[in-house]
């Protein structure tokens, strides 16, 4: 059995879930570029792959994170996942799936390639179900992370396979957010994805930020804490320095020097 999921923080969950229950035994691969932003026309050929590199390393330019555009190889994954599945035709996936663009696009960029193995391809979409949290009470997740390790015990019954009908109309629906190629991609309920202009997070920014300056990391960690749809500090940072260049934010520090040199504030005319 091999377990998909979209995010670090999933892996670490699901890997103390198989220690509660034998049955869930199999390897977890993480699936590490962030569908949900940037551009992703013709992405599973090679030109286009290449502009969504280009694109994030502007991106992850003097970030914590600069290393990661050569670590993170998902083409490299899907094809190792395909060759275990060529290789063992008892080999299984199970995609985990949260209520989030996150891993709902994750979700269609994988399983588009993954047709010719109808019938042993898996999804536990965890789609406004509730789970039981630390104190008792209960939540509804919007990530895997949120849920504890025996309530997955719980949450594998949801496992079912893929349809014909889904590895089709799922595809296409994918192949047409490829072909619209918005900046940004939300989840509006179910597996619906709709398409944003890259301003669509500045509210967000603009209402964490004050006329006096503030240190970056304390408006990132702001910003992320009220906003009611997430997206990465990566993408934050280059929308802020988008609306430095519009002169709506103004700086002090050098980016040279990394995110921690960077106070910002309001840009005062006067």
């Amino acid at each position: 059995m091999i377990h998909i999921v979209f995010e670090q923080a999933n892996v670490s969950v699901l890997q103390k879930a198989i220690e509660l229950d034998e049955t869930l035994q199999g390897k977890i691969i993480e699936i590490k570029d962030d569908y949900a932003v940037g551009t992703i026309t013709n992405i599973y050929e090679s030109e286009g792959y290449q502009i969504r590199r280009d694109w994030w390393k502007e991106l992850l330019q003097n970030s914590p994170y600069t290393e990661q555009l050569d670590l993170a190889d998902d083409r490299l994954t899907i094809h190792n996942i395909i060759k275990a599945l060529t290789e063992n035709e008892e080999e299984q996936v199970w995609i985990w799936v949260a209520q989030n663009q996150h891993d709902v696009c994750g979700y269609y960029w994988l399983m588009s390639q993954l047709k010719n193995f109808y019938g042993r391809i898996h999804i536990l979409y965890l789609n406004n179900l509730p789970f039981i949290n630390e104190k008792g009470l209960i939540f509804y997740p919007t990530q895997l992370s949120e849920i504890l390790p025996k309530e997955f015990l719980k949450a594998k019954k949801l496992v079912r396979e893929i349809t014909l009908s889904e590895f089709e109309v799922d595809a296409d629906e994918w192949k047409k957010l490829c072909n619209e190629n918005a900046t940004i991609r939300i989840l509006e309920g179910g597996k619906k994805i709709i398409g944003k202009e890259e301003t669509f997070f500045d509210k967000d920014i603009l209402s964490a930020i004050t006329p006096d300056f503030q240190k970056l990391s304390k408006i990132l960690n702001t910003i992320q804490s009220k906003m009611k749809i997430q997206t990465g500090d990566v993408f934050l940072v280059w929308r802020i320095k988008q609306l430095i260049n519009e002169q709506k934010l103004t700086i002090q520090g050098s980016w040279e020097k990394g995110w921690k040199d960077i106070e910002v504030k309001i840009f005062n005319k006067e």
